[in-house]
């Protein structure tokens, strides 16, 4: 059995490449990265895109399958994030004004992904 260093360095680079997977799609579909891991005092982001004038915050969960990825995008998580992500727009021409939305990535065990635009935090 594997000790908890080596299975949480074998999950870091599991999400890593999921992280990669997941900015390669959006980078062909048009999308500018701003950020990777994205650090601000509320916490991290995976990855802050710009697709003209929105501001896209992506959170990427990787799990067995699509549907327990899904499970790991938790409310305090969700609101983590969102607190995260007005502290990058304060650093942004238009500030909180800026059209904004949070989509989720999940990644299952064999690579696959969906996109969830919207996922959460908007109307």
């Amino acid at each position: 059995m594997m000790d908890a260093e080596v299975r949480g360095r074998i999950a870091h680079h599991a999400g890593d490449a999921a992280e990669q997977q997941v900015a390669r799609y959006y980078r062909q579909q048009g999308y500018d990265i701003l950020a990777r891991r994205w650090r601000g005092a509320s916490g991290e982001i995976d990855l802050i895109l710009r697709d003209t004038a929105t501001v896209v915050f992506v959170e990427v969960k990787k799990g067995p399958s699509i549907a327990r990825a899904a499970e790991r995008i938790n409310v305090r998580q969700m609101q983590r994030i969102m607190m995260s992500a007005q502290e990058f727009l304060a650093d942004q021409p238009s500030g909180a004004l800026t059209d904004m939305r949070f989509d989720a990535a999940l990644v299952d065990a064999q690579g696959a992904f969906e996109i969830v635009e919207n996922a959460f935090g908007g109307d």
